[in-house]
């Protein structure tokens, strides 16, 4: 049996986020539920009608070049795509094809081939209980990014991993929210598999492009990706061709299927829009890439490397660059820490895991809680100092951050009315001590005898006693000295 080699390669839209389309001055709103309210004139292509570009859509498509690290174009221009579809109110779609405004780059190891800037069609509505369509032009000239990737993906999995990267760097520029749920970020996956034969003997390397569209979440695109790269497999097992087509993604039967013969670029006749002016990004202030560059703040990868240099986790260092609240807040928290550099790692493992966890729990009754940690950063460090000194145990300073979270007060008092602050009163453990001993004197009988796991078992009972107050190692310590004496075994 022949080794066959998946290629993928992805082509993702992403609408911005401007005040108006990309064209108009109608307003662009994705979260706008009245249908056809957000249209003009313009934007549903009425004679006599003049688009004008919109300066902060290009100002965003050029700052993710920039972060890339791909080349930002000077001379650019917009064309027409033709194609007739009830969701395109001109008969065209104002795109760009031989001019991108970027070329090339690299984002999460995956080459790109270019990023451009086009307008959106409108939304297409079915109706499948009475067979009607119907359409809504709000988003009909919402500024759109398209990003091509080259054919260089590996895998569903690698496919995933980029688009979520994408997403995330989307948010951190502040360009879109690229919320796949609300259509805001769509991915199109190019499929081809060949076999390794094929491969080395350069006869149709890549095999035959299958294009899926329909994907409306990561999850569905790997799954779709998966499903097409067996599909593909199977057939040229059986020495059958693939035919170059577009395909969608049934959900419900796990499955892609046929939608129509795939098109090539000489089937939109593009031509460069006669009503739009060709650019020179060189000549436009603010354009230039190290203007650009500057308005760039720190990204996704870089935060993580920071994250790691300081000594997080790397899977906790991920959490924190995909999770804003999180992020932020460690950031804060490591101010506090400035003078105790080794203490950022423990403070790192109750944020990712207990802080974490809290936070949810109370976030399903207090919406607020979603957008701000109710915790004084500097409150947050005094109880990994007080932990770190061995002044409360783990398990109490779960228990503080907790009532934290709650009740806002500071750790100190906290564990001050909780009784948390370890009992190093050698006095008071003993008579802990003691009772434990009375109350379990067949477990110190075992002890005695040599097993030494019936240790563990009474410091645990101590440790109850005293509600996680006592110094483990010094409860520990005394019980050995009691049991030694033998006046407390069975």
């Amino acid at each position: 049996m022949s080794e066959y080699r998946p290629t993928i390669g992805l082509e993702i839209h992403a609408e911005l986020k401007t005040r108006t389309k990309m064209f108009c001055s109608s307003k662009n709103d994705t979260r706008e539920v009245r249908p056809n309210v957000n249209v003009c004139p313009v934007c549903m292509a009425h004679p006599g009608t003049l688009p004008v570009v919109n300066r902060e859509a290009v100002r965003h498509v050029l700052r993710v070049g920039v972060a890339v690290g791909g080349t930002l174009a000077d001379y650019t221009e917009f064309d027409r795509k033709n194609y007739f579809y009830p969701d395109l109110p001109k008969g065209y779609q104002i795109s760009q094809y031989e001019h991108p405004l970027v070329s090339g780059g690299e984002l999460a190891g995956v080459a790109l081939t270019r990023i451009h800037l086009e307008e959106d069609t409108a939304s297409s509505m079915h109706d499948e209980s009475t067979g009607e369509t119907l359409i809504d032009y709000n988003r009909a000239g919402v500024p759109l990014m398209e990003l091509v990737t080259e054919p260089v993906i590996g895998s569903a999995e690698q496919a995933g991993e980029f688009a979520r990267e994408l997403q995330l760097l989307l948010r951190y520029l502040g360009a879109s929210d690229a919320e796949m749920e609300r259509g805001e970020m769509r991915v199109e996956a190019n499929i081809s598999v060949s076999s390794q034969e094929a491969v080395n003997g350069a006869r149709h390397p890549s095999g035959t492009k299958v294009e899926i569209k329909n994907l409306n979440s990561f999850n569905a695109m790997e799954r779709a990706v998966r499903y097409e790269i067996e599909r593909q497999t199977a057939l040229l097992e059986k020495g059958e061709s693939v035919p170059q087509e577009t395909r969608g993604w049934d959900e419900k039967k796990q499955a892609t299927f046929t939608q129509r013969v795939k098109e090539v670029s000489a089937d939109y006749r593009y031509f460069p829009d006669p009503d739009l002016p060709s650019l020179r990004l060189s000549e436009l202030p603010d354009f230039a890439p190290e203007d650009l560059r500057r308005t760039l703040q720190e990204l996704p990868w870089q935060r993580y490397a920071r994250y790691v240099a300081l000594g997080i986790k790397e899977s906790d260092a991920k959490q924190y660059v995909r999770d804003p609240l999180l992020g932020g807040f460690v950031d804060k928290v490591v101010g506090e820490l400035q003078d105790r550099p080794n203490t950022v790692a423990l403070a790192s493992n109750y944020i990712a895991n207990d802080l974490a966890n809290i936070i949810r729990d109370f976030a399903e009754r207090d919406t607020e809680i979603q957008s701000e940690i109710p915790i004084v950063p500097a409150d947050f460090a005094e109880l990994v100092r007080i932990t770190e000194a061995g002044e409360v145990s783990s398990r109490g300073a779960k228990d503080v951050l907790r009532e934290m979270v709650r009740t806002g007060k500071d750790p100190v008092t906290l564990a001050t009315q909780l009784g948390l602050f370890k009992m190093q009163d050698n006095d008071a453990l003993l008579a802990v001590v003691r009772r434990v001993l009375e109350e379990n004197s067949s477990v110190a009988a075992d002890y005695a005898a040599g097993k030494e796991a019936a240790l563990m078992f009474l410091v645990g009972k101590g440790m109850a006693a005293t509600k996680g107050a006592a110094d483990p190692e010094l409860l520990k310590k005394i019980l050995v000295e009691e049991i030694q004496k033998g006046s407390h075994t069975a």
